[in-house]
């Protein structure tokens, strides 16, 4: 009977539960050193940590952020940045600042006080949303801009510049979105809205090209690069999938070799961090904030993403 003993279960996968009453988190880091889960707001701006247990606390308060988006553990261990803008869904969203705001913001992981705040709106015209971000081995910052569909480079020093613009990131509506950045020396970006991943060459910014694949990824968000060097993709906007991406040639093609399945139920997944081996996606649930009839949840979920191999 050994092929029922590698049935897949039709039950969705293991979640950790939390109480921030109308957060709706839509960025998740994990910090191993800590053990605790780090996860923005896109409705209030707050940032704030969880446990495995479930418990949440705020790290930082801040008004002047109206939504915070993607975040990551610096590469010292000691500080989270996180991408601050007002691109859509915040409840203190203001005239100045709607579409008009991107910050790059480093927050003290056990003081919650701020150690960094870079204004990025001004490196280039039109409207903003700092949305996702890497770091290099160098720990230079890149940030990706949803609307501008640029990407900023920060300096450890805190000096920021335009790094990457091409016209194959131009699209309207959200654009250039999750990130990562390959030990190869290349960084990895998905555009929710043309479903394609690109590559930009770290050494020459202007070598940019669009990585092969089968599919496209409509809606992609989140991305994750685990230590395997296989390219996790978060997928919303009715699909709330998650796949898995290799490549045998350095991220010129890649074939999908694995994904969740439908019986998961994952709810608008948003990004994912690596925790103990186990891919954990943030269930974002920003279905949610487009209909005002709905009321606002106080509940929100991390989920293991459970990646099942796909035939060859």
């Amino acid at each position: 009977m050994t092929g029922c003993a590698s049935a897949v279960p039709d039950q969705p996968t293991e979640r950790i539960e939390f109480n921030a009453p109308e957060s709706y988190p839509e960025g998740i880091a994990y910090d191993e050193t800590s053990d605790l889960y780090f996860v923005s707001s896109a409705r209030l701006g707050t940032v704030g940590k969880v446990t495995p247990a479930g418990g949440y606390s705020a790290l930082l308060n801040d008004s002047s952020f109206k939504s915070t988006y993607g975040i990551k553990v610096h590469p010292d261990g000691k500080r989270l940045f996180v991408c601050v803008s007002d691109a859509n869904y915040s409840k203190l969203t203001s005239p100045d600042t709607r579409k008009k705001m991107a910050r790059l913001v480093g927050i003290d992981m056990k003081t919650g006080k701020k150690t960094n705040d870079i204004d990025l709106s001004s490196l280039v015209s039109g409207n903003h949303f700092a949305n996702d971000l890497t770091f290099d081995s160098q720990h230079n910052a890149y940030v990706t801009d949803s609307f501008s569909n640029v990407i900023y480079k920060v300096t450890p020093a805190g000096q920021a510049s335009v790094f990457a613009d091409s016209p194959m990131f131009k699209t309207e509506g959200v654009g250039l979105n999750g990130i990562v950045c390959h030990p190869s020396g290349y960084l990895l970006t998905v555009s929710s809205g043309t479903g394609a991943i690109y590559k930009i060459a770290l050494d020459n910014p202007k070598k940019v090209s669009k990585v092969i694949i089968s599919q496209f990824f409509m809606n992609g968000d989140g991305l994750l690069l685990t230590a395997d060097r296989k390219l996790v993709v978060v997928q919303n906007g009715g699909s709330d999938k998650i796949y898995e991406l290799t490549s045998q040639d350095d991220w010129s093609s890649a074939k999908l070799s694995a994904s969740t399945l439908v019986a998961d139920r994952f709810t608008y997944p948003s990004t994912a961090t690596m925790a103990k081996d186990k891919v954990w996606v943030m269930n974002a649930k920003f279905s949610e904030i487009t209909d005002s009839t709905n009321v606002p949840s106080k509940r929100f979920e991390m989920q293991h993403a459970r990646l099942v191999p796909l035939p060859q």
